[in-house]
């Protein structure tokens, strides 16, 4: 009896032993994949922060010209990258047209910071503000800052300061909304909160789209009047491919661009190995100034849909001197 119970005992406490192993190395896995996914989440630190006036001085050429839009805060060498090219067009001479009462919202993605000038999001909102003057009020928030752009928005749209909106008000709004990876899932989500108070949205744009939980980033609200989708699908964190219409008779998608990062360069030495490594395309994806170029190109557009006619054709023959 003794030694086969010594032998239930020895087992018992080999087999106890080997769960605790079993435990143990579980719990170390699980570190490490919350690990990797925290420095993969947050690109919005990765950058480091460097003087733009010093460096501008060492760069800057004749043949890539910076506006003071790229003057306004301190972004790293690649975030001056992406927006260099869109820069240029504030200088070019082209005919901007007449707009009044329009509102630029930006989310940046990840655990970003809303002043970060380490990310193109900050700089374009800076570029659209020098390209457009008094015209446009642009302003960046963090993604987990919904409330507050939903508040902001509101607060710029009652021009007469009386704390309410009336029909006038929300129907001169001319909102414009875009965000990257968690931001852009945000950018559909401030949308669809506009939609409740019966304000339109004239455009959104999302740059590698990722869906925060509790949100639906694919389906565009009724009240947006176009939608643009810009992804890539390598990488661990890749954007939603495909977002459609809640009512295709009210809302226009421009398109879900596909952007390729196999053969191009975009430059993120600035940016922590570990993020480059596992996440670099959906970094390239946000630092690519072809991305920038486009959604310039389309504001510019959907911007000139809403100027009548007779004025259009009034503001291309006598261009607005920058």
């Amino acid at each position: 009896m003794f030694p086969s119970a010594t032998v239930v005992v020895f087992m018992g406490t080999e087999l106890s032993s080997r769960g605790s192993a079993m435990k143990n190395r579980c719990e170390r896995y699980i570190y490490f994949l919350l690990s990797a996914a925290f420095w993969l989440i947050v690109p919005a630190n990765t950058c480091a922060q460097q003087s733009l006036i010093s460096e501008a001085a060492s760069t800057r050429s004749p043949d890539s010209p910076l506006t003071s839009a790229s003057l306004h805060s301190v972004p790293t060498p690649t975030a001056k990258q992406a927006v260099r090219l869109v820069c240029a067009r504030a200088a070019d001479g082209t005919p901007l047209p007449c707009v009044r009462n329009v509102v630029v919202v930006g989310f940046v993605g990840g655990f970003v910071n809303r002043n970060d000038g380490g990310h193109p999001e900050v700089q374009f909102a800076n570029y659209l503000r020098d390209r457009y003057a008094s015209s446009i009020h642009a302003e960046v928030f963090a993604n987990h800052q919904g409330k507050d752009a939903l508040r902001r928005i509101v607060e710029l749209l009652d021009t007469d300061r009386d704390g309410r909106l009336t029909a006038n008000e929300k129907e001169q709004a001319r909102i414009i909304i875009f965000g990257h990876s968690w931001g852009a899932s945000q950018t559909v989500t401030l949308a669809r909160e506009l939609r409740k108070l019966h304000i339109p949205v004239l455009l959104t744009v999302q740059i590698d789209s990722v869906r925060k939980s509790g949100q639906d980033d694919s389906t565009i609200p009724s009240n947006v009047k176009a939608a643009a989708n810009f992804y890539q699908v390598r990488g661990l964190i890749h954007g939603r491919p495909l977002i459609h219409a809640e009512d295709m008779g009210k809302t226009r998608i421009i398109g879900n661009f596909r952007m390729s990062y196999r053969k191009a360069q975009i430059d993120l030495h600035n940016c922590r190995w570990m993020a480059r490594i596992f996440n670099k395309p959906h970094l390239q994806i946000e630092n690519d100034p072809r991305v920038w170029d486009q959604i310039a190109s389309i504001i510019d557009s959907e911007l000139w849909r809403t100027v009548p006619l007779v004025e259009a054709a009034s503001t291309v023959a006598s261009p607005r001197a920058r």
